[in-house]
């Protein structure tokens, strides 16, 4: 089983999972951000080749997820859908027998802006939509990694990526977690996603994600 890499923030204590996840344990809260659920299949309506079985990958991480820790709830930190053309029948279908699975699981989506362009998820789904911020405990849960006036903010949107350098020109270009004094990131959790550079500063620790595991950057 992965490891999680614990760490402390805003006096909580909080599981950074490989999976680009974060747990609380104290709450038996998963949150997960910028899932994009139907991205390749709105790629796909637009006539681009690009390969199926992402929205399969994200649910069987998931399923893991939920089955190896307590959990009473799972947020999603925005853009759960990826846009109008996520509504195909596939990933709908696919999503509804995924709930199927976990009715009594409380979910709560906080709305990003691709799900403003994509439409909140079916009612099927028994998914709570809620704008930002949803405040929870100390941190101000949130898709935009905006200031909040006296929460930490825990956020998506940005999907950050670290680039570690090695000899020469190499680099390697990995998922992470960017823990700030005040506004930390979460990594992109889809399958199908891009990333955004983010740099290390004195304001901020890096906790890079690969083969299965977290560590932090020094």
């Amino acid at each position: 089983m992965p490891a999680p890499y614990p760490v402390n923030l805003a006096g909580e204590a909080l599981w950074l999972l490989p999976e680009k996840a974060v747990y609380w344990p104290a709450q038996e809260t998963l949150m997960v951000a910028d899932v994009h659920f139907g991205k390749a299949a709105a790629y796909r309506s637009l006539g681009q080749p690009v390969p199926h079985g992402t929205t399969a990958s994200n649910i069987e991480v998931l399923d893991d997820l939920l089955a190896r820790l307590p959990c009473r709830q799972l947020i999603f930190l925005g853009d759960f859908l990826h846009g109008p053309g996520s509504h195909a029948p596939g990933t709908l279908n696919a999503l509804a027998d995924w709930r199927g699975k976990h009715p009594h699981l409380a979910m709560t989506l906080i709305r990003g802006n691709h799900d403003k362009r994509a439409g909140d998820p079916p009612a099927a789904l028994n998914i709570r939509v809620v704008p930002e911020p949803l405040l929870l405990g100390p941190f101000a849960v949130q898709h935009e990694p905006d200031p909040h006036p006296s929460r930490h903010v825990l956020a998506g949107h940005v999907h950050p990526v670290y680039h570690l350098r090695g000899k020469g020109r190499q680099r390697l270009r990995l998922a992470c977690f960017r823990l700030g004094s005040d506004i930390s990131l979460l990594p992109a959790f889809g399958a199908f996603t891009g990333g955004y550079r983010v740099e290390q500063d004195n304001d901020c620790r890096i906790f890079v994600i690969g083969d299965n595991e977290v560590w932090p950057v020094n």
